[in-house]
């Protein structure tokens, strides 16, 4: 391997309460894919923050292309060719691919008017480079997940970078979608392009990448270079510091108890398909399906959150028709976006009050009693393990496992009976999504229900007791049981369930 183009030496970092990275050591090579994984809260999104300029090192230093840094600043990091891709959306979806790609570095003709034609021109260029079936004057927010993650690549290779950083860039794809981007990101490698690479898909890691670095607790516990065999077991063992029990399909027999929530010709534009189907005690109801095939858009029209052009939801055992976000929570309905925090966190607020902000009503009727919902909340923390240096820590500064977790205990706090829950581990190590897991059979145990959307097969059919198959925006199978298998989900998804091969 050729020199280094970046070489990072006792890198630190820490936060209140908090040591996040502790004397790392780190090379990247021109033309190498360097993975790094640990369990959330580790120091990865740290260290990449550090290397884009984002936050400042407390000490060590960064030596870029030969050149020593104490610290990195955004504007340097652009001048030495570092590009980072965040795991989230960063894009304005009402404008057009070629304005996004060069947002913030307009084509201007005398540095007054921008001109367009010449940013399509340009932009256009870049994605026929990379062999990506994107049109530059496409508008974002009618592009697919997977696109859009593409517009955000052409927009990073547009600086012709010498080092390109990648924050979870298949977290939320389904295995067709996350083969396309693969195929890029090795397409990109292949120019001489140094790639930092994180992910929480260990199969993933160790079938791409070039050396592998792993970190716990903010330190390097393992190094694996080219040609290393490694097995994705091996690195959650090194990432965890113990071994992690496998997802595996639940072994209980299901029996069914009463419907609690029943979904009838549900549509969310007149011309969509209607969506009929029940969920009952007991019961985790997964919904499976391509990516863009309209799962998130069912769940948000069932629970209020996006307007339905017809249809009814009701929590039946109740006798409650539900109609909007404020009905849905009287129900007894709680709601996990995939979004957390943009929609499910105020994360400039503390653990405390994000936890207690939905059950406000359990704390008094005209002043809060405080003392009460610091213990209540203590309770949910303690019970979810979530890592947190106080309850009043902002939860902007928590990982996102611990996010995911705040989040839970915030429908917990509430008391809800129906969870509805929008990809519950993306971008979550494999100890946090154990963890989650079982909780979530537990919540179920106790007689309550979920509604489970996930883009991870394994999830699915580890979780599920039924799975609602989504093609087209229409119910395509449902499935029980042994019928639960990758084969069928895979064949019911693409449209080929019952075809011989």
């Amino acid at each position: 391997m050729s020199e280094a183009i970046i070489s990072v030496r006792a890198l630190d970092k820490r936060f209140p309460g908090v040591h996040a990275l502790k004397a790392m050591d780190f090379d990247l090579s021109p033309g190498e894919l360097h993975c790094i994984v640990g369990e959330n809260g580790a120091g990865k999104s740290t260290f990449i923050k550090l290397l884009s300029g984002a936050l400042k090192p407390d000490s060590g230093s960064i030596t870029v292309k030969g050149a020593r840094y104490l610290e990195i600043t955004p504007h340097l990091a652009r001048e030495l060719g570092i590009s980072t891709i965040y795991q989230e959306n960063i894009l304005a979806p009402n404008m057009t691919v070629a304005e996004n790609v060069f947002l913030g570095r307009e084509r201007t003709r005398g540095g007054v008017f921008v001109e367009y034609a010449r940013s399509r021109g340009e932009a256009q260029a870049v994605i026929d480079g990379l062999g990506i079936p994107l049109r530059a004057e496409a508008m974002v927010e009618r592009l697919s997940p997977t696109e859009q993650q593409f517009v955000k690549i052409v927009r990073a290779l547009s600086s012709q970078p010498a080092v390109l950083i990648l924050d979870e860039p298949t977290a939320m794809f389904d295995l067709t979608e996350a083969e396309r981007l693969l195929k890029l990101v090795n397409d990109i490698r292949s120019q001489g392009i140094g790639i930092v690479y994180i992910s929480h898909h260990l199969e993933e890691i160790v079938r791409i990448a070039d050396a592998i670095t792993v970190l716990r607790d903010g330190v390097v516990v393992a190094r694996h270079e080219s040609g290393q065999r490694v097995t994705p077991t091996q690195l959650a063992l090194e990432m965890v510091g113990r071994p992690v029990a496998s997802v595996s399909r639940t072994e209980r027999p299901f029996k069914p108890g009463e419907v609690i929530l029943r979904v009838r010709e549900l549509r969310r534009t007149p011309g969509s398909q209607p969506i009929s189907f029940d969920l009952h005690r007991g019961e985790i109801l997964g919904i499976a399906g391509m990516v863009g095939t309209g799962r998130t858009e069912i769940v948000r029209a069932m629970f209020g959150v996006d307007p339905r052009a017809g249809g009814s939801v009701r929590r039946e055992d109740k006798g409650l028709e539900i109609r909007n976000p404020t009905e849905a929570i009287t129900a007894g309905l709680g709601f996990l976006t995939e979004d957390r925090q943009r929609t499910g966190l105020a994360v400039s607020l503390s653990v405390a009050h994000n936890v207690s902000v939905a059950g406000l009503d359990r704390l008094g009727r005209v002043f809060l009693n405080l003392a009460r919902e610091r213990r209540l909340v203590q309770s949910l923390v303690d019970r979810l393990s979530v890592k947190t240096p106080s309850l009043g820590q902002e939860v902007r500064f928590l990982s996102g496992g611990n996010q995911q977790k705040v989040v839970l205990a915030k429908w917990l706090f509430k008391d809800v009976d129906i969870l509805v829950i929008d990809e519950p581990t993306h971008g979550i190590d494999v100890s946090t999504k154990a963890e989650i897991h079982r909780w979530m059979r537990e919540f179920v145990a106790g007689g309550k229900a979920i509604l489970m959307v996930s883009s991870e097969m394994p999830e699915v059919i580890a979780l599920s007791d039924r799975v609602i198959v989504i093609r087209g925006g229409a119910v395509a199978a449902t499935l029980s049981g042994d019928e639960i298998s990758e084969e069928r989900l895979i064949l019911s998804s693409v449209g080929r369930a019952g075809q011989e091969e």
